[in-house]
Formats: C-alpha cells, structure tokens, sequence
C-alpha cells in the first residue's frame, strides 16, 4: 500500500511542532483544496503542524483525487469503500506522528474528507484530540459501538441549504455519535451550501483550541 503524500504548513510559531492536524479533501479535490486554512486555524494552535492529505485514488473523472469511487453509492458498496480507503489514512496518521515524535493530533475533513475522518478517527488506535467533519456523512453507523476504539470530541459542521450531501447527514451523525457515547458539538448553518464559511472556519478554530488545550 503506497504512502499518502501531503501539503504541509507551520508551526506558525516557528517552533518545533506540538500538535499535527490532518486535513481531508472532498471528492474531486486534492490537498490544495484546504491547505488555506492552515495559517488562519494557526492563529488558534500556533505550534501545531497542518497536513493537507492528497486522496489515495484518482477521481473517476481524471481530475482531482478521491477517497474511494462513489460511481456507485449502495451502502454495501460505498462501506466497502471507506473500509478499503480508511487503512491509508490511519497509515499516514501514525507515520506523521512516529516521524515528528508527536502523540497530539486533530483531524478534520470536508465532504468525503468528513466521512473518513470520522470514519478513521473513531477507529484508529491513536485517539485524535479533536475530530472536526464538515458537510460530510458518519459511515457504517451500525458497526461503530463495536468497531469504536476511543471518543474524541466531534465538531459537526453543515450547510442549510447543501444539495450535494443533506444535513440530514449530520443530524443522524449526531444521534448516532451521541448514541455511541461521543461528545458531539453541531451547527447547522442557514442559507449555506455545499462549503466552508467563516462561521465554520471560526467554529473550527475553537475546537482545535480546546482540542490541544
């Protein structure tokens, strides 16, 4: 299984990293997509170190990068997916961390990004201090009482008016989390779409801060 490779940015205080935040792209985008909110989400974790993860796949369409196909989304198929794709972030999870002698780290994602963020946050043997999932989906809902190996804190972020993944998707990720006995924290956002706000992006900069705190 080939290494993910990834952008990198910080710490913004210039001194040796004490935390590691992993950003996970949507389908279609590639780790330049999220590397941007590295140097605002710094101001709230200056020594923290950001990863922007390119996708393990090309995109079906031969732009971007993708988690797994969704060129066909029955719930066998696209479980099947997430679990194929998920061993590939959880690999470059520990690398990073074995690689800067770290244990602290965040992960966030958006869209497809959000569901194997979830999906491996919950699952990896490393506990993430934060998980933040924007306008993403929780994957295999019925497996996670048995699979979860630790419950970090979620931040569940989501458009209104998203046409793309519904916040119906997060709504039933916060009952199934809480369900599970996962601290979740969710916002519903009005008249957003399918994207990142600066409601979100300040949302986010708070998790992170009390994350790493």
């Amino acid at each position: 299984m080939p290494s993910l490779e990834a952008l990198h940015w910080g710490p913004a205080s210039g001194a040796t990293p004490r935390h590691l935040v992993i950003l996970c792209h949507g389908l279609g985008a590639d780790a330049y997509d999220l590397i941007d909110l590295a140097p605002t989400w710094a101001k709230a974790c200056p020594d923290a170190i950001f990863a922007s993860v390119h996708a393990p796949f090309p995109h079906d369409s031969g732009f971007g990068r993708q988690w797994w196909s969704v060129a066909d989304r029955s719930p066998p198929v696209m479980e099947a997916g997430i679990r194929t794709a998920a061993p590939y972030l959880l690999d470059f999870i520990n690398a990073e961390l074995e690689r800067l002698n770290l244990q602290d780290y965040a992960i966030m994602g958006f869209s497809q990004g959000a569901m194997i963020a979830l999906f491996a946050g919950l699952r990896g043997p490393t506990a993430p201090r934060a998980v933040l999932a924007f306008s993403g989906a929780l994957m295999a809902p019925q497996t996670l009482k048995k699979e979860l190996t630790n419950r970090p804190p979620v931040l569940l972020i989501h458009g209104e008016d998203d046409d793309v993944v519904p916040a119906s998707r997060s709504r039933e990720a916060k009952a199934a989390l809480q369900a599970a006995g996962v601290t979740v924290d969710a916002h519903f956002i009005p008249h957003l779409g399918h994207g990142i706000d600066d409601t979100g992006i300040s949302f986010g900069a708070l998790a992170l801060q009390r994350g790493f705190s």
